[in-house]
């Protein structure tokens, strides 16, 4: 909070005071003018002539008014300029009664809008000029006639640039609140997104590792009496896949770091790069899995490159726990104009291929992926048995349009 705010804050809170405080220091200035004489020898000349008691009668009752200019700024200027065309009329016109009227119209202009400061404030210096003019004892053209367009011009004027400045103020405050909320919001959705997709990043290889895991360790533990060396070669794949998917978790949480923690991960993230080790290691767990490539080396933007990844192993994971590994799967990635389609049958039993409700997240995870890069996916039983992923993910993302290579 600057100086000048902190000096304001205890009027800010009194308005009441502080209008008071306004009326005394007017009401100060009013009495010292009234024993002023413009019209002397040498100038203006103090304490030549004293004001007679109703001008001090209309001196203090205009300016006990502008107490209550804030509640009611119409109805204080309707009585300032009554008072003050009285004094005009019956009284010494060079009693300063105006003074309060000019402040009555100041307040009126700062709280009102243009036009009604231009209609208020050329029907105030009308009737003020007018009552002196047509109605006072000083000729029409003297000086102190003339002074009284000016000072209701003065008024109004000020009056009409505090408003001014006031609506830009409260503007930009509403800009720099309106920015605020933005941010916020936006760092909101951004927080919300990377929360899904990590989300998304996790069940995808916890899933896909942990089936791999369960198949083999049953693989191990049905063989382990009768024939221990293939289970010593199931309990091998076991290793391998835990150490696989603690390699992934590792990358996976290690996003989660602060950029100078230690160990922050260094190895790419997944793509179809790694598809046939992801093939192969469905095979040691018993899978029969065959690839299909005709994507003719499509240089593919880094987040497409890991959805179709994610989804091959989500589908090929989904395979093994609901088909089971007599099942047989094919992987297709084939390039179609600008997209790039990818395709995982099996030919499981599709009561049994298809997830079960309340299985998971893994079919809806495929399917925000696809969305969330433009693209689609397409999930069902097949016609005599089995189940069928289908995604078509375009090359160039939205990010990636600028000049990244297809």
């Amino acid at each position: 909070m600057s100086t000048v705010d902190r000096a304001r804050r205890p009027f800010t809170a009194h308005p009441l005071a502080l209008d008071a405080a306004i009326a005394a220091g007017v009401l100060v200035c009013m009495v010292a003018g009234s024993f002023a004489d413009p019209r002397g020898p040498h100038g203006v000349t103090w304490g030549v002539r004293t004001p007679d008691p109703l001008s001090l009668v209309l001196i203090t009752l205009g300016a006990a008014a502008l107490v209550f200019r804030r509640a009611a700024p119409r109805t204080v200027l309707a009585v300032t300029v009554a008072l003050s065309v009285v004094e005009c009329v019956i009284s010494d016109p060079r009693a300063p009664v105006a003074m309060s009227a000019v402040i009555a119209l100041y307040t009126v202009a700062s709280a009102t809008d243009r036009s009604t400061t231009w209609r208020v404030g050329l029907l105030t210096m009308a009737v003020l000029t007018g009552a002196a003019m047509l109605a006072g004892p000083l000729p029409w053209y003297a000086q102190e006639n003339l002074a009284l367009v000016a000072w209701t011009g003065i008024g109004a004027t000020a009056g009409d640039a505090v408003r001014s400045r006031r609506a830009v103020v409260r503007a930009i405050r509403e800009r720099a609140e309106r920015a605020e909320r933005t941010r916020e919001e936006e760092a909101r959705r951004r927080v919300a997104e990377e929360r899904l997709r990590i989300a998304r990043d996790l069940h995808d290889v916890v899933a896909h590792h942990i089936a791999l895991v369960n198949v083999q360790a049953g693989v191990a533990a049905h063989v382990m009496d009768k024939r221990p060396d293939q289970a010593k070669e199931a309990l091998a794949h076991v290793r391998e896949a835990s150490r696989s998917a603690l390699d992934e978790l590792r990358a996976t949480v290690g996003l989660l770091r602060q950029s100078g923690d230690p160990e922050a991960p260094t190895e790419p993230a997944p793509g179809l790069s790694r598809l046939d080790d992801l093939a192969g290691t469905c095979r040691s767990a018993g899978l029969q899995v065959e690839v299909a490539r005709a994507d003719q080396d499509t240089e593919l933007p880094a987040a497409v490159d890991l959805a179709a990844y994610r989804i091959i192993q989500e589908a090929l994971t989904n395979v093994q726990k609901h088909a089971g590994t007599e099942a047989k799967a094919e992987v297709s990635v084939v390039r179609v104009g600008p997209n790039i389609e990818v395709t995982v049958l099996d030919d499981g039993p599709a009561k049994d291929t298809a997830p079960q409700p309340g299985g998971g997240h893994g079919l809806l995870g495929m399917r925000e992926r696809a969305t969330a890069l433009g693209g689609t996916l397409t999930t069902g039983p097949r016609y005599g048995g089995g189940f069928r992923v289908h995604a078509i993910l375009p090359v160039k993302t939205r990010t990636a349009a600028t000049g990244e290579p297809a």
